[in-house]
Parts: C-alpha cells; structure tokens; sequence
C-alpha cells in the first residue's frame, strides 16, 4: 500500500450512526470533516477543499464536478450509483467508486423473507391480531404451500442469484428473467430462464434485482401489473424508480395484485401523506435490506482502503463508469 499524502482531506457529505463510526476510521489516515449536505450545492460549498468526497445517496449532477477542483476520487456508501453523473465525472478526471459487494447476502435474503411473509400472509395475520385481536386464521385463505408457489427473479446478478439459490432451499420452482447474462447461468442456480412476459404472468412473487437505468426506469407499470396473477406479490429491494409508483398504487387499491413489499421508494424518506404506505396490502422498510453489522464493518473498511488507494496514488478498486442506458 502506497502511503496516503499527509494532510490529504476527506469530506463526508451525510450523517448517520454509522458514516459517524467511519468518521473516526477515516480519521486515523486523513483530515477529516462531516456535514450532512441537503443537494450538490452544498456539497461543492463544503467540499470544494477536499481531495475526497465520501457521499451516500445525495444526488451530484455534472455541474458540481465543475467546482471540485481539488477532487481525486468520490466514494459513494452505496452500492448503487444512479444518483451520480458518473460520466461529468470521468470527464474531470474523477473516478467515481461504489460498494458493490459488501451486503448481497442480506439484500438477497430479506427480498426472498419479505416475499415469503407476504405470500404465508405473515405480516397481514400479525397485524390483525394486534390491532383487533382477531385468532380466526380462516380469513387468510388460500394460502398456498412454499412448494407449491414460483418465485420470479428479474435479474440475476450477484443479489438476484443468491435469492434464486434461498428461494429454492425452500422447495420453491424458481423462474428468472435476464437478457444480459450468458445462456445457461440459469442453471447453476437450479432456475428456470424465460421471458419477461411470462415471468409476470406464472410468478406467486415477483422479486426485482435490477439496476436503475433508462431501459429499467419504472419497468414495472400498469402493463406488467395487470399481467401479474391477482394472487402474487411484487417485491423491491433495489430502486424505488424501477417500479411505476402511481400504478402500483391503483393495482394495490384496486386488486390487481394481492400485496407489495418495498424496501425503496422514489422519495425517501417519505412524508406521512405518502399514498402507498397507508394501504394495508403493503409492507414497507426503510431502504434497510443491506444492514447487518458485519455488512457495515465491511463497507467501511473498504471505503478506506478505497480512499486510501487512490490519495496514496494508486487506482481505484471499485471504480465504476456510465451506464449505457443513463
């Protein structure tokens, strides 16, 4: 490892209990500040003397590189980089670097227990024996056998193969729709590869694992809602824009589907107006599907090592650059 320069500063551009925790790691080796910046205009005012710029889901357009002179690399606490114009970045020599690795484990998994809550109707039988007190578990019929169900996987990247591999430990048919990955990678995940199409129309839950991008922007509307069974659930764990937001609204008031569970939304956090949380037949987390603590401890370490690299003058490890379809 090449030495860091001295007094090489960092500028951490959001607060929570654990950016805190990384603060002090990071200030072992760097100057160190830490604010929690509203939009990119405050981003460049604080961060404008910095050589780098730590930020977890602020949106940086492509005119704050323009007034990041100093800037040697931006490190984003996410495994997701839509929220960044990567290419403005490459254009100004900054390399942009994500986590990408750090919590698929655990994204997967709670995508496969929120579906298999939905569809054993966990959550809904909870809920109405807190609030009423009500022990009749005939209300929840049908409810269908693990084996008996089909799991949709759209995407089968790292987060998406492994949830593919938990689904069927439970006895579960397994289906996937990807047109990026090779032919036949299917198979080491014991899953069946089809087309979009009739992934909506066979699945019980249909699991999202995508990316956000132009082609995957608001992939699921009214369209791939109504072509869904009325008994299946839609699960997301990856982008809120990847789900058209004001559809599934009406599919879950109207009945098109039986129930949604959501890790992300297009606005988080929400207010409490926010149309979709206040449906019964929906389950709502807050964007906290990659959160274990030893995922933490490794995506810290590694946006150390991270910074560390590259203000010690060598490349970036994690380094990502633009979608073609942004």
């Amino acid at each position: 490892m090449v030495p860091e320069p001295s007094r090489s500063r960092i500028a951490i551009c959001s607060v929570d209990e654990s950016i805190e925790e990384l603060r002090d790691m990071l200030a072992r080796h760097f100057e160190v500040k830490m604010k929690a910046c509203k939009n990119d205009d405050e981003l460049v005012e604080f961060a404008a003397d910095a050589d780098g710029i730590l930020v977890d889901l602020l949106p940086v357009s492509g005119k704050a590189f323009d007034r990041l002179p100093k800037c040697k690399i931006m490190v984003l606490y996410s495994v997701g980089y839509d929220y960044v114009d990567v290419a403005a970045a490459e254009k100004h020599g900054i390399p942009v670097s994500n986590m990408p690795d750090y919590c698929v484990e655990e994204v997967a998994e709670q995508a496969v227990i929120l579906g298999l809550g939905l569809l054993r109707k966990i959550f809904q039988s909870s809920s109405d024996v807190k609030k009423t007190a009500n022990w009749d578990w005939t209300r929840l019929r049908p409810i269908n056998a693990l084996r008996d169900s089909v799991m949709g996987i759209v995407g089968l990247g790292r987060i998406g193969s492994i949830a593919a591999l938990r689904a069927k430990a439970f006895g579960m048919r397994v289906i996937e729709y990807d047109p990026y990955i090779p032919p036949g990678r299917e198979k080491a995940f014991d899953a069946e590869a089809v087309d979009f199409e009739t992934l909506l129309k066979e699945s019980d839950i249909v699991s999202l694992h995508v990316p956000l991008t132009r082609e995957t922007h608001k992939m699921i509307g009214e369209r791939e809602l109504r072509l869904m069974k009325k008994t299946a659930y839609l699960v997301n764990t990856c982008r809120g824009k990847v789900v058209d937001e004001s559809a599934l609204y009406r599919a879950l008031k109207e009945g098109w589907i039986s129930g949604a569970a959501l890790d992300v939304l297009e606005e988080e956090p929400p207010k409490p107006s926010y149309p979709l949380i206040g449906l019964a037949n929906i389950v709502v987390t807050p964007h906290s599907a990659f959160c274990s603590e030893r995922a933490i401890k490794e995506k810290q370490r590694k946006v150390v090592e991270e910074f560390r690299r590259v203000l010690g003058g060598q490349p970036p490890r994690y380094q990502v650059h633009p979608s073609t379809f942004q």
